[in-house]
């Protein structure tokens, strides 16, 4: 993963989170996963002001990897960063990661398609959401400097 990660959540595991064999549930990775989904999907979208509630992002695939237990008390940061950027969509990779020691607990894929909440159709991204995507984008920077 290059440089162009965002960190879109930073929390912890309480002991409520966690099922009976001591590791945190299924249901708490899906609603970190949406938690930094929003901040990651916010800086795409941009500043679209308070009284525009007819677009929103509805997600079409979403797959979680779990890489290593995640117990009581684990301090964990997610990182997002864009794949690829469609007309209407967006795929990105979300990466839990320890806070402190870097291990990966689980790696979570989503493609969310820009939606018009009236009429309930997709539709293109602007100019503006694409370049910010495309910021996002893993290996721009790399991609950037191999073509000068």
């Amino acid at each position: 993963m290059s440089g162009q990660s965002l960190v879109t959540y930073v929390g912890v595991a309480h002991p409520w989170m966690c099922d009976i064999m001591g590791h945190m549930n299924v249901r708490h990775y899906a609603a970190m996963f949406d938690d930094a989904s929003f901040q990651l999907l916010g800086h795409i979208a941009g500043v679209e002001g308070p009284a525009d509630t007819s677009r929103g992002w509805a997600d079409v695939r979403s797959e979680v990897e779990y890489k290593h237990e995640t117990t009581a008390g684990a301090l964990l940061t997610i990182r997002s960063h864009v794949i690829k950027v469609g007309r209407s969509s967006v795929a990105f990779e979300q990466v839990m990661s320890g806070s402190l020691d870097g291990l990966v607990h689980a790696v979570n894929r989503t493609v969310s398609v820009r939606f018009d909440l009236v009429e309930r159709v997709a539709v293109g991204l602007d100019a503006e959401m694409r370049a910010r995507a495309e910021a996002l984008q893993a290996g721009a920077a790399a991609n950037e400097n191999n073509s000068r």
